[in-house]
């Protein structure tokens, strides 16, 4: 038997949705969902490992021993044969290097360069054990290729653990960054270990305050001399990081402090003298922090560049002195990743989002801007790409919020060969799974159709009223929509055999909408995606099976931000919110993140004070939950702690749960607290949303063993 619903997506389009019965399947167990044991409703796909040539790819396959073995496989025949990598030159055994960090050898292997403890950069002979030191002043205020923390988390990038050296590509030079945090503000972090506990002083420059002071150096690897670029540290900038050319030039990304203008410099090595290759200004801002913006043609002719100028993430052709040849794609793409580019036959390929901003496809194009084909194949998100050497196969691993992942040998011209894999195990057809649905709704002022995935819970009914949980992020450019499968072992599943609609939503600075929709939240950060939240919440209500009293929400970091202004601004849609280290006020943020979106809060004061959840307090009604770590050293708890003042001071009855010692992501370096975390807010679904007993698996019982 099969129920049909008609959703009402928006005054112009309905959507048949059809629910197959799962009365006669099976469901998951706790232990299933939560420790995977017994179920085989997934398998593994072939593990490829790139190409030995255009007609053999590789793959790691087990012998009869059952040990891992790397195989060729011949494209036309599918036939095997063992594999033999050629001989690279291998980094020798560099030994223990007494309190080195991010130990990294040099292109040609002779040394490796790290920083120590004193924050000052070394180079190290591997052959013959001779340390180098390239730099004398470090201390606790100055970082020689150490990042400073904004750096670290803003713009190189967590990757980076804290990495701010560069190797040029003749293992001559090292690139690096010099910070000096003397005038960044300290922010006093409390740790409770001991009988007194103690502080942690970190150096975190918040919205409008100093940030560390910037200097690139080049180091000389032979004769440890330094020359300093050109730039003035004591100016309001940040620097990008550093790029190496393939004939060894050094070009340093520079923004300045408005973050709307991106600079792109050559530095003479000999003297740190600069010219200026490439200059970008936008009304709103430019983000720094993209480590493929520049790829650097291998021939030296010139480089590819991204950029959203023109309101979508496209790609531009320019000579190596910066001038622009001619725009290489044009039309609405985004999440522009550039694969290969072929100058032989002056192609490129990359995968991007354009036919559908939920689904990734792959492209080919000429670097003339002509010739744009899609590669990839029917309704289907392909989210992994591995193109052979010169763009004769592919393999992609593709999927949708129906088909599990499948894995298929394509040609060239983009017509299937076969499949190599498919992830449904044994057991797939067994078990009743939930199904997940994409539909869009048009947001309040009538400019974007906002996508909505909804899961239903199994045997749904459209004549109940079913508790809706809503999760979200919602930061800019940070969407969680996409129309790829979702693993059926997991929590989500769990909620829909107990009776939970679980939703997601993305606003219009998600990316879905390009630059175009995330210049809506210029100068007001938090206004229009909790907005559009509260529309996409209102056409729920809607639904005659969603029952208004239980609109839950929750997110954590920017979702935990939605989640507590959903409580407060949002308080006559959403009923119910758990809100996870959250940002409460952008003034407590760092500077690099908050002041692209909000500039500072001296020249925007009206700005910071009407996305600050503390405005809106006094409309908060229902029942929050906010949780966080003591020891967030990203989201300070300063933020949580503002927010339960101000509830207190207004007599606002609300939870609260603290996780002493715990940074950003609860649980990530102590497994007890994160079952904790997750069993306590399962308690608040229970008794809140769905109003019936909690499973003996979640609380106390699930903790033995751990």
């Amino acid at each position: 038997m099969k129920k049909i619903l008609l959703l009402a997506v928006s005054s112009f389009l309905l959507v048949a949705v059809s629910f197959p019965s799962a009365a006669q399947k099976k469901l998951f167990s706790f232990d299933q969902l939560f420790k995977n044991t017994g179920v085989k409703v997934s398998k593994p796909l072939p593990m490829v490992r790139g190409w030995a040539d255009d007609e053999h790819y590789l793959e790691m396959r087990k012998d009869a021993n059952g040990n891992q073995q790397l195989v060729s496989v011949d494209v036309k025949t599918g036939s095997v044969s063992p594999y033999a990598a050629p001989n690279d030159k291998a980094t020798p055994p560099v030994g223990k290097i007494e309190g080195a960090r991010n130990i990294t050898p040099s292109p040609d292997n002779r040394f490796v360069a790290y920083t120590k403890f004193d924050n000052n950069l070394y180079v190290r002979e591997i052959m013959s054990g001779k340390e180098k030191q390239l730099t004398h002043d470090g201390s606790a205020t100055i970082l020689n290729g150490y990042a400073s923390w904004v750096y670290y988390e803003e713009i190189l990038g967590r990757a980076s653990n804290y990495r701010a050296f560069w190797w040029s590509p003749d293992s001559k030079d090292l690139c690096f960054m010099r910070f000096d945090d003397a005038e960044v503000p300290v922010f006093p972090i409390y740790v409770l270990d001991g009988q007194h506990g103690y502080l942690e002083n970190e150096r975190f420059p918040k919205a409008g305050d100093k940030n560390p002071a910037v200097k690139i150096g080049i180091a000389a690897v032979e004769s440890a001399n330094i020359v300093w670029a050109d730039f003035n540290a004591a100016d309001d900038q940040y620097f990008g990081a550093p790029l190496w050319t393939p004939a060894g030039q050094l070009w340093v990304q520079w923004m300045n402090r408005g973050q709307n203008n991106l600079k792109v410099y050559k530095i003479d090595l000999n003297n740190g003298s600069r010219s200026e290759i490439y200059d970008e200004k936008q009304p709103t801002w430019i983000d720094l922090d993209e480590t493929a913006r520049i790829s650097f043609l291998a021939s030296g002719k010139g480089f590819l560049l991204k950029s959203d100028k023109d309101g979508w993430e496209n790609l531009y052709l320019y000579d190596m002195s910066g001038k622009l040849i001619n725009q290489v794609t044009s039309g609405n793409f985004w999440g522009t990743d550039l694969l290969k580019t072929d100058e032989q036959n002056n192609v490129i390929y990359f995968r991007a989002r354009k036919e559908n901003s939920a689904r990734f496809d792959f492209y080919k194009t000429g670097l003339n801007g002509k010739g744009l084909t899609r590669l990839s194949f029917g309704e289907y998100s392909h989210d992994m790409i591995d193109l052979s050497p010169s763009g004769k196969y592919f393999i992609t691993t593709y999927s949708n919020l129906s088909t599990p992942p499948a894995m298929a040998l394509v040609d060239g011209k983009g017509k299937m060969l076969r499949i190599l894999g498919d992830s449904k195990g044994e057991e797939f057809d067994q078990y009743a799974l939930p199904k997940t649905e994409l539909v869009r709704v048009k947001s309040g002022d009538g400019l974007f159709d906002l996508p909505v995935t909804i899961t239903y819970p199994i045997n749904f009914d459209p004549a109940r009223k079913y508790p809706v949980l809503v999760s979200i992020y919602g930061g800019p450019n940070a969407g969680t929509i996409y129309d790829r499968w979702r693993p059926a072992v997991s929590a989500a599943q769990w909620w829909a055999q107990e009776g939970l609609v679980q939703v997601v939503f993305d606003n219009r600075s998600s990316g879905h909408f390009g630059k175009n929709g995330l210049n809506y939240i210029y100068r007001q950060l938090g206004k229009w995606e909790i907005e559009d939240y509260i529309t996409c919440a209102k056409w729920l209500r809607t639904q005659g099976w969603v029952d208004p009293a239980k609109i839950a929400i929750t997110g954590g970091s920017f979702g935990g931000y939605m989640t507590c202004m959903a409580l407060t601004y949002g308080s006559d849609v959403f009923t119910h919110g758990i809100s996870n280290a959250a940002v409460t006020d952008w003034q407590f943020y760092d500077t690099h993140y908050t002041e692209r979106y909000m500039g500072t809060p001296k020249d925007n004061a009206e700005g910071y004070k009407k996305t600050s959840v503390m405005t809106y307090a006094d409309r908060y009604k229902g029942l929050l939950r906010i949780v966080h770590g003591t020891s967030d050293d990203n989201v300070h708890l300063q933020n949580s702690l503002t927010l339960i003042n101000k509830l207190e001071d207004l007599g606002k009855h609300f939870e609260c749960m603290v996780y002493p010692g715990e940074r950003h992501s609860i649980g990530a370096n102590n497994n007890l607290k994160r079952i904790h975390n997750r069993d306590e807010a399962a308690i608040f679904y229970y008794r809140q949303l769905l109003k019936k007993p909690v499973p003996s698996g979640f609380g106390g019982d699930a903790l033995k063993g751990f």
